[in-house]
Parts: structure tokens; sequence; C-alpha cells
């Protein structure tokens, strides 16, 4: 079975300063990942230089057994709310709909069956009474909801999403979970960057933690622990002790 991702070797640099260095890993495939640490640990520097958003020094990546570029229809991406201009004149139903042009190919206009998908995908995140709406019009929670409903539509293998759960009401990270479980169920792999610590045993039955060097990759059991934490994130995290829990983190 071919590994949905391989990275090799990946190095980032901004201004000569390292931000990622010598990160190697692989994950198995129908996999929820919890991508984990600091700020300015490089969490979302490490997916847009494996979307080759932004270049890298060195490193090689593998999605499929197939160079980026070669297999990037089997790919779906969520950016960070703040990277979006949420002013650009669209509703909510032409966005979920570009999540379809992967599918197309940039000449050809989405035809009935498409245009199907995009409202079925906009449905499922519970934007359906929203087709028409500008998206500078909807609130943070709703504008995460249409792009994750985008992420949907273009019917991808691998998931990228950079910390969507940041700026929308409880009942939108409960509805986003949901889907990124049901995602999983259906054989679907998602590596989430995610800064709640206190979800991450509940979310992710895996974990990567990062600190500009990958400090490990594996089951959250395994990993998400005191000594592993501490690693992490140094002085900057502090644990207290629980009889109910592992520990509380704060």
């Amino acid at each position: 079975m071919t590994t949905p991702l391989t990275v090799r070797n990946l190095a980032v640099a901004y201004q000569k300063k390292p931000v990622l260095e010598d990160i190697s890993f692989s994950i198995p495939k129908g996999k929820l990942i919890g991508v984990i640490g600091p700020n300015g640990a490089g969490k979302s520097t490490l997916i847009k230089s494996i979307l080759e958003l932004i270049p890298s020094i060195t490193g090689e990546v593998e999605v499929f057994g197939r160079a980026y570029q070669q297999n990037r229809k089997k790919v779906g991406y969520v950016p960070q709310r703040e990277s979006v201009d949420w002013d650009f004149p669209t509703n909510a139903f032409d966005v979920v709909t570009m999540g379809r042009y992967g599918h197309l190919g940039w000449l050809k206009r989405p035809g009935k069956k498409d245009k199907e998908i995009a409202l079925d995908c906009l449905n499922k995140v519970g934007m359906g009474d929203f087709v028409h709406r500008q998206i500078s019009q909807l609130s943070g929670g709703q504008q995460q909801r249409v792009f994750l409903a985008r992420a949907l539509a273009q019917d991808a293998d691998l998931y990228f999403m950079d910390e969507p759960f940041v700026g929308v009401d409880a009942a939108t990270e409960k509805a986003i979970i949901s889907l990124l479980m049901n995602l999983k169920e259906h054989g679907k792999t998602v590596l989430v960057v995610h800064h709640d610590l206190n979800t991450v045993k509940e979310y992710f039955d895996w974990i990567m933690l990062l600190n500009v060097k990958l400090i490990g990759i594996g089951p959250t059991e395994e990993l998400f622990t005191k000594d592993y934490l501490q690693k992490t994130y140094g002085g900057s995290l502090t644990l207290i002790e629980s009889n109910s829990s592992p520990f509380i983190l704060s």
C-alpha cells in the first residue's frame, strides 16, 4: 500500500534563519494527525513547503509515491483564515465549486455534477442555506465551514488543514471535528495544525511534535506525554498532574 505522504530532509529558512531543519517522516493511510508545537515552531511552514507554496532549501516530498505536482489532485488544503482575502467578491457556492477545478482543468467550466457535489458539500458543513451569500458577509465560523466544504469538494485522499478551529464557535468546532473523523473513517489521511493541547487526545489518533526540528511522530498515546511535550515546548509549557488524566495543560 502506497504511503500517503513521505517527507525527506526538508529544510526551510527565512532570511537565512532556519525555520525547519532536516524534517523526515512518513505517515500511514487513514490517520487523523495533529501537528502541534509552540508558536514559531514551523507548523504552518511545514504544510506550505510540502504544498510548494513557499520554497524549501532542501528536501523531497512524495504524495502516494509520486512527486506532489504529479499527484496534487489527491490533495486538499484548508489555509488559515487570516491568509484569505474575505473581501473578494464571490459567494459561498462559487468558493466551494473552485474545489472541483482540479478535476476539470482550468479551461473547463463546472458541469451539473460538479455543482451538485458543491451543493452537497455545503450541506454537509451546515451551509446549505448560505449558497448565494457573499463570503465577506459570513461570520468567521461560517467562512471556515465554506473552506472546509471546498476541500471536501476536491474529493482528495490527503488533506492539510491549517488551524481550522481558530476563531470558530463551539458548534462549528464540533461540526468540523465530526467531518474530519468521517474522512478518516473513509480512509482519508488528514494533517491538522492544532494549538489547543486540551483536545489533542480526544481529536487525534496520531500526533506530530514539531519545534523547528521534528521531535516525534506516531500514535497519540505514545507521544502525548510529559517528557515529549517538555522536549517540544521547553519552559513555555506548564504541566499539572491530575488523577483523572495523565496531566492537564495550561
